[in-house]
């Protein structure tokens, strides 16, 4: 019995050395996707204008609105790789924290990948809508709103999931 115990506990203390491989994912994961949404964003946002721009050149500037929204997605994947990337620290880095910070990249960076995709939708639809019709261009901007604020929500979530890394080695509360 005491044999399989220490191996056990060799298991798990060697276990500890994968750790920093978690979050060094979850960090570029949160900057991978989140960029992946902005990139699409920006692009189908800049075809619908290109678009737009034929017929209505003096709409083009006007129309930016969707691509600025969908580079702010990348600055969010920015944020939350720095935070994690900087918690990474191999001498008492456990797989709670790797996992922690697998997490809060995903998070961040998923959600911005389906921000960027309802953006980029949203921004191309809309910039042709609103160059045949100009009283869409309010309804649209409310669209693309509350499409980013799911990145933000990605955001949030990952700087929580982040902030819980290097709990692990606090002692559990007295009852």
């Amino acid at each position: 019995m005491d044999h399989y115990r220490s191996l056990l506990q060799e298991g798990a203390s060697s276990n500890q050395d994968t750790a920093p491989f978690f979050g060094f994912i979850g960090a570029a994961a949160a900057l991978v996707f989140s960029c992946m949404g902005a990139a699409y964003g920006t692009a189908k946002s800049g075809v619908g204008i290109a678009s737009m721009g034929v017929m209505r050149p003096e709409l083009v500037m006007k129309s930016i609105v969707p691509v600025v929204m969908a580079g702010v997605l990348g600055i969010y994947g920015l944020i939350i790789a720095v935070i994690i990337s900087t918690g990474v620290n191999p001498a008492s880095y456990k797989l709670y924290d790797g996992f922690a910070h697998l997490a809060s990249g995903l998070s961040c960076g998923l959600a911005g990948l389906a921000a960027g995709m309802a953006i980029g939708i949203v921004g191309d639809a809309g910039v042709r809508a609103n160059a045949q019709q100009p009283k869409l261009f309010v309804g649209m901007i409310l669209i693309l709103i509350f499409a980013e604020a799911l990145a933000l929500y990605g955001l949030i979530v990952g700087i929580i999931l982040s902030s819980k890394a290097g709990q692990s080695a606090a002692p559990a509360p007295a009852h």
